[in-house]
C-alpha cells in the first residue's frame, strides 16, 4: 500500500481544530463519549396515508426488508393499521419506521388524528398516496404544520402509473414527461389546496432504483438535524451509487476519533486474548483491535456486504447472489470479521511501520498525539487499517450495486 498523507489532511486539520484551546483528555473523553452515543441517538420517522396507499410495503423496502422476512409490516390492500405499529431497522435498532392508522375516512379530523397517534414521538412525517392528493391530505399536512414538524408527500406505485399512461401509445411517448407532469399535478393540487411549498416525490417500491427514491434519501438526511443526519444516512438501503460515497464520507470523518479512542486503549506488554495470535507490541486485544473488528462490522453491515443484505440485494433486482459475492474482493467483506483476521493482515502487510508514518504526519498537526498513541503505533495502525478498509469495502458495495443493477440479457 501506498501511504498518501495529503489524501488525509482535512481529517487531521480537522483534528487540530478540536483539539486547539482545549485540555486534551478533556476532548478526548469526549470524543469517546460522542462516538458511543452516535449510533444510540432516536430516529422515528411516521408513515401515513390510506389504507392499500402502500405504506407498509415502502417500510419494508426502506429498511431494506424482505415482505416476507420475519419483523416485517404486514401488506396487501385488506390490511388495516389500528393503532400506530413500529417497524424497527434490521441493523440500527434505534431507528423506527411507524405505519400509522389510515386516513381519509369522513369522520377524519386531523388534530385528533395527530393527538391520538402522538405526533410529538415523531422526527417527521411521510404522507402516501396512490392517486392524487386530496383534501383530507391537505389538512393532514396544515395540521402537521401548526405542530412545527416536518411532512412530506409521496405519491406510489408509480410504475404502475406509467404503464397505464403507456397503453395504446408506440410513439411520442417520454417518461419524463409524464412524471414532470403528474409532479406538477401534485404540487399544484396541494398549493391551491393551502399547502405553501409542497415537497412531493415520485416512487416505486418495485423499482426501487428508479424515480424520486434518492432524492427522499438526500432530501430528508439534509434536513434532520445534525446528530441525526449520521445514523439515518447508515440506515439507508444501497440502491444508489451516490448513496455508498456519502457514507463512505460520513465514515471517513469519524476515523480519526475512533483511532484516538484506539490509542486511549493501548496496553504496554505482549498481546493477548485471541488464542493462537504471537505478541504485537503496543496493540491491545481488548481495547483496539476489538474496537476495529466492530467498527469494520459497522461498515460492512452499512454497505450491504453481509450476507443478509447480499440475499435481500439479489433478490430486489433478480439476481444471484453468489454472482453478487463473486465482485466482492475485501477480506474483511468476504468473511467473517476477527482479530486474528485483523492481526495478520496488519503483520503481512507491514502496517504497524505504516502506523507510525501516519502518526508522524497527524504530529505535525496535533502533537499530544505522539504521546497518547504509546509510539505511534496504536493511533496510526487503527487509523489506517480503518481508511483502507474502509476504501475497499466501499469499491466493493460499488460493484456489488453496479452486478446487482446490470440489465439481463
Amino acid at each position: 500500500m501506498d501511504y498518501k498523507p495529503l489524501t488525509y489532511e482535512n481529517e487531521f486539520q480537522e483534528m487540530k481544530n478540536y483539539f486547539e484551546n482545549r485540555d486534551f483528555a478533556d476532548a478526548v473523553m469526549c470524543l469517546k463519549s460522542r462516538l458511543e452515543d452516535i449510533n444510540l441517538v432516536p430516529l422515528n420517522i411516521a408513515v401515513t396515508g390510506e389504507s392499500g396507499s402502500g405504506k407498509s410495503t415502502f417500510i419494508n423496502v426502506i429498511r431494506g426488508v424482505n415482505d416476507e422476512e420475519e419483523g416485517s409490516a404486514k401488506t396487501g390492500v385488506v390490511h388495516t393499521t389500528a393503532v400506530p405499529t413500529p417497524y424497527v431497522h434490521p441493523h440500527h435498532r434505534n431507528v423506527r419506521y411507524w405505519d400509522l392508522p389510515g386516513i381519509g375516512s369522513p369522520e377524519f379530523k386531523p388534530k385528533d388524528y395527530l393527538r391520538l397517534v402522538n405526533f410529538d414521538r415523531y422526527d417527521f412525517f411521510l404522507i402516501i398516496t396512490t392517486e392524487r392528493f386530496r383534501e383530507f391530505h391537505v389538512l393532514l399536512a396544515q395540521a402537521i404544520e401548526s405542530t412545527g414538524k416536518k411532512f412530506y408527500f409521496l405519491r406510489s406505485k408509480i410504475d404502475a402509473v406509467l404503464t397505464g399512461h403507456r397503453r395504446g401509445k408506440t410513439k411520442g411517448y417520454d417518461d419524463r414527461e409524464i412524471l414532470k407532469e403528474i409532479r406538477e399535478d401534485c404540487v399544484n393540487g396541494l398549493r391551491a389546496g393551502g399547502v405553501g411549498n409542497p415537497r412531493v416525490f415520485l416512487v416505486s417500491c418495485l423499482e426501487p432504483d428508479k424515480y424520486d427514491f434518492h432524492l427522499i434519501h438526500e432530501t430528508l438526511e439534509e434536513e434532520l438535524p445534525s446528530h441525526k443526519r449520521h445514523v439515518f444516512l447508515l440506515s439507508q438501503p444501497n440502491f444508489f451509487l451516490r448513496t455508498l460515497s456519502r457514507k463512505r464520507k460520513s465514515f471517513l470523518k469519524q476515523i480519526w476519533r475512533w483511532a484516538i479512542v484506539s490509542a486511549m486503549n493501548v496496553t504496554t506488554g505482549p498481546w493477548s486474548g485471541a488464542t493462537g495470535v504471537v505478541a504485537a507490541p503496543s496493540l491491545s486485544a481488548n481495547g483496539d483491535l476489538t474496537l476495529m473488528v466492530n467498527v469494520l462490522e459497522e461498515y460492512k453491515k452499512a454497505f450491504g456486504l453481509d450476507p443478509r443484505s447480499l440475499r435481500l440485494l439479489a433478490d430486489t433486482f433478480g439476481k444471484d447472489v453468489e454472482d453478487l459475492r463473486s465482485v466482492i474482493r475485501t477480506s474483511a467483506a468476504s468473511q467473517d470479521i476477527t482479530q486474528e483476521l485483523l492481526f495478520h493482515h496488519i503483520k503481512s502487510q507491514g502496517l504497524t511501520d505504516m502506523g507510525r508514518m501516519v502518526t508522524a504526519c497527524v504530529n505535525q498537526f496535533v502533537p499530544q498525539i505522539t504521546v497518547l498513541a504509546s509510539g505511534g503505533v496504536a493511533f496510526g495502525t487503527t487509523f489506517w487499517i480503518l481508511s483502507s478498509f474502509l476504501a475497499n469495502m466501499a469499491e466493493d458495495a460499488a460493484r456489488v450495486l453496479s452486478r446487482a443493477l446490470e440489465a439481463g440479457e
